[in-house]
């Protein structure tokens, strides 16, 4: 199998509230903040206790997903005042099978105000329609409604549940898999055609 070439994370609007772009040494405080989060370092790579040393290497690790090919992990902006206040990336593991997966977080006080949803709803339709990816796939856990109702608001649609699928703190947990289809409703108002 060859291997992944390196990827380049563009930058791109999402709505007129979100700007999503690389990740920066800049981001740090982000880090920080998401590091005092009793789920965010759960679930992803987010150190659970904070450094200026952990929150350097967690930067880096972005940056090493983009540099191997396994993903485009994106800081996700408030364009009025530039401050970072989440994270979404796109990971092409199953690529080779035509599927990608979607992950984002967001700091408490930029929850509930759509963020997510801009978010999810820019990279989904980029992925679709740019990438060509055919299958878009998310896992949410069954208590996180707030997540579920983000991903149906874009058109992802509810699959089933994968029982013991993760393994989030000290024990397995059951996940909601969502897809979208590059032949669902578009997401954005474009066109998404299938490949």
């Amino acid at each position: 199998m060859p291997e992944p070439e390196p990827l380049t994370v563009p930058s791109m609007s999402a709505g007129p509230d979100f700007v999503l772009r690389p990740w920066e040494m800049s981001d740090l405080p982000l880090v920080r903040e998401a590091s005092l989060d009793p789920y965010i370092p759960l679930i992803t790579t987010i150190p659970s206790r904070y450094s200026d040393a952990a929150g350097e290497a967690f930067v880096r690790r972005q940056w090493e997903r983009a540099a191997t090919g396994a993903g485009y992990p994106f800081t996700i902006v408030r364009s009025r005042d530039r401050r970072p206040v989440g994270a979404i990336g796109l990971w092409l593991r199953d690529l080779p099978d035509g599927r990608a997966t979607l992950g984002y977080w967001l700091t408490g006080p930029a929850r509930g105000q759509g963020v997510a949803r801009a978010a999810l709803r820019a990279v989904a339709g980029w992925a679709l329609r740019d990438l060509g990816v055919q299958r878009l796939q998310l896992f949410v856990e069954p208590w996180n409604t707030a997540s579920a109702r983000t991903a149906e608001d874009v058109g992802f649609r509810r699959e089933g549940l994968l029982r013991g699928w993760q393994q989030v703190g000290d024990r397995r947990r059951d996940m909601a898999v969502y897809a979208l289809l590059n032949t669902d409703v578009p997401v954005d108002g474009r066109a998404v055609t299938a490949h």
